[in-house]
């Protein structure tokens, strides 16, 4: 499975923490990388540089310059989990297509013709970022093999 970060922040030392997809937020120290990864060390030093880390396009890593970067899920795995964000509708929909995808050992261009939906569109999906229509996911998880069905825990006092 790939967990995608959607926001990073960096605290005091060198701890960063990281906020995913599926609203876990993750703190990770890097300077227990320090001895596997020597080059890291440089972040302790600078904290300029530190701090002026962004994650990658793809949410899957930090990188902070062309020589220094660190991958997500190794913060995944081995942080510390400090709370939870509220995800959208829409992260959890993609989420689940993510998963789905994965679990069906396809890629985003093979669902984009197995359901005739734009991989541009399924990747902005995937990440959260998109509004799909029910019937494009309805579509998207009929190419899967997959049913759709929808639930709403929601009431209206009038």
């Amino acid at each position: 499975m790939f967990v995608r970060a959607k926001k990073v922040r960096f605290l005091e030392d060198v701890l960063v923490e990281l906020t995913f997809q599926d609203g876990k937020i993750i703190q990770y120290d890097m300077s227990r990388m320090f001895s596997k990864y020597p080059q890291l060390e440089e972040l302790r030093s600078n904290r300029s540089l530190f701090e002026n880390g962004q994650l990658d396009v793809g949410g899957y890593g930090i990188i902070w310059n062309d020589e220094l970067d660190f991958d997500a899920m190794s913060i995944y795995e081995s942080g510390k989990v400090v709370g939870r964000e509220p995800i959208s509708a829409n992260e959890k929909i993609g989420m689940l297509l993510l998963l789905t995808r994965e679990e069906a050992g396809i890629t985003q261009t093979e669902l984009a013709k197995q359901s005739g939906i734009n991989q541009a569109d399924i990747s902005r999906i995937e990440r959260g970022v998109g509004n799909p229509t029910l019937a494009k996911i309805e579509r998207l998880f009929a190419a899967l093999n997959k049913q759709v069905s929808f639930s709403c825990e929601a009431s209206l006092d009038i």
